[in-house]
């Protein structure tokens, strides 16, 4: 399987080739990426450094780096690193506002309030969406997004115990994160698997991610599940909660942070674009990463019902060969292809310690602690937005 890096450098200079051809703006050509995560962001600049008309819309006033996100509600003051304005960077080809559907035989998008914008090529990158503190997909301003962050690491504070629900990679970093910040306090995790993390990872990356958290002093509940959940409130201290698995166990806790139940964010597209769905909710595409049926409209990141773990990583690959693809369609060049490489994912237990693997390779813990989990790419976010972190 070749790898991404390579296949990413060579789309980009035959992107690059692609578009030395054309006018700086095409006549008649106005892309619509709807989503501004990673894989939105990384589209709308590379059709703004080819010069193509395109409009970026998010919910948000703001960039969400949300894979620092668990340690901006820990750490005080760090949440306004993770949040990064759109207007700075994109200026008038930034529209805030929440998409209600496509028409994709108008070929319009129609936000909420009745503002329609019209495309030529539509890119769809409207990520997942679950709890908080992981994920914050939400109408609101830059401050405010701050803000509440700012008032969870308070509760974080406030709980003399926590119980963090779900094993998958958010939930293990989660856990870790509160007890490397909070020694002190108790953390106990529970999931409904005996396998920790991403089932992508090679086995004896899961295994090192149980080590670290035994080693930071989380308790570990595996093979379990919360009964009482709809009963319980998440996200705010109230001492002594008790909460009860379904092994009939009981155990009580100050604070509850649930980090299960990620979703396809559908609800843009659904209508739009309904026989084109996956189980899941995610868009069918084909090789090119065109959505079944429309050779104008391209899916990337989560929402693509491609078979890789879901991660920036891969957004951003995707971003570029659909960008790719719309000028190769509009020079008259042949279409490049997507291709699934070796799993590339690193884990940050806390600022001092990570887990993960390179190409399908395990790597050295104080690696990956010394690639990610320092900075939690920060700076890479910043540099592409072209902005100073503050």
């Amino acid at each position: 399987m070749e790898h991404q890096d390579a296949q990413r450098r060579r789309l980009v200079l035959s992107w690059g080739k692609a578009m030395g051809a054309q006018a700086s703006s095409v006549e008649g050509v106005h892309v619509v990426v709807v989503g501004g995560g990673f894989g939105g962001v990384a589209a709308a600049q590379q059709l703004k450094s080819t010069g193509l008309s395109f409009t970026l819309i998010d919910m948000r006033e703001a960039f969400h780096h949300n894979v620092a996100a668990l340690r901006a509600s820990v750490q005080p003051g760090f949440a306004q690193r993770t949040f990064i304005p759109y207007a700075e960077t994109f200026g008038e080809s930034f529209v805030q506002g929440r998409v209600e559907r496509v028409d994709s035989d108008r070929q319009m998008v129609v936000l909420e309030g009745g503002r329609e914008i019209q495309y030529s090529h539509l890119i769809l990158s409207t990520g997942t969406d679950g709890a908080f503190p992981g994920k914050f997909n939400t109408v609101v301003s830059h401050q405010t997004a701050i803000q509440t962050y700012e008032d969870f690491v308070k509760q974080v504070q406030a709980a003399d115990s926590v119980l963090v629900i779900g094993g998958g990679s958010t939930g293990v970093e989660m856990a870790a994160e509160i007890k490397t910040e909070y020694p002190d306090k108790k953390v106990v995790l529970i999931h409904s698997k005996i396998g920790l993390a991403d089932p992508g990872l090679l086995s004896s990356v899961r295994r090192e991610a149980k080590e670290v958290l035994l080693e930071k002093g989380v308790e570990l509940l595996l093979g379990q599940k919360v009964s009482n959940l709809s009963e319980l409130q998440l996200n705010v201290t109230q001492k002594d909660m008790e909460v009860t698995t379904d092994r009939g166990d009981r155990l009580r806790t100050d604070l509850i942070i649930n980090c299960t139940g990620l979703r396809v964010n559908a609800a843009a597209y659904a209508s739009g674009f309904s026989g084109c769905l996956a189980d899941n909710g995610a868009l069918k595409v084909n090789e090119h990463l065109q959505v079944e049926g429309f050779s104008n409209v391209f899916a990337v990141g989560d929402c693509a019902d491609v078979n890789e773990p879901k991660m920036a990583y891969h957004a951003g690959l995707h971003a570029a060969v659909a960008v790719t693809n719309i000028a190769n369609s509009l020079s008259g060049k042949e279409l490049t292809s997507y291709h699934t490489g070796n799993v590339t994912m690193l884990l940050a237990m806390g600022r001092d310690d990570g887990v993960g693997q390179f190409n399908g390779l395990r790597l050295p813990r104080f690696l990956v602690a010394l690639a990610k989990s320092r900075d939690l790419l920060l700076w890479k976010s910043w540099r592409e937005m072209k902005q100073k972190q503050p």
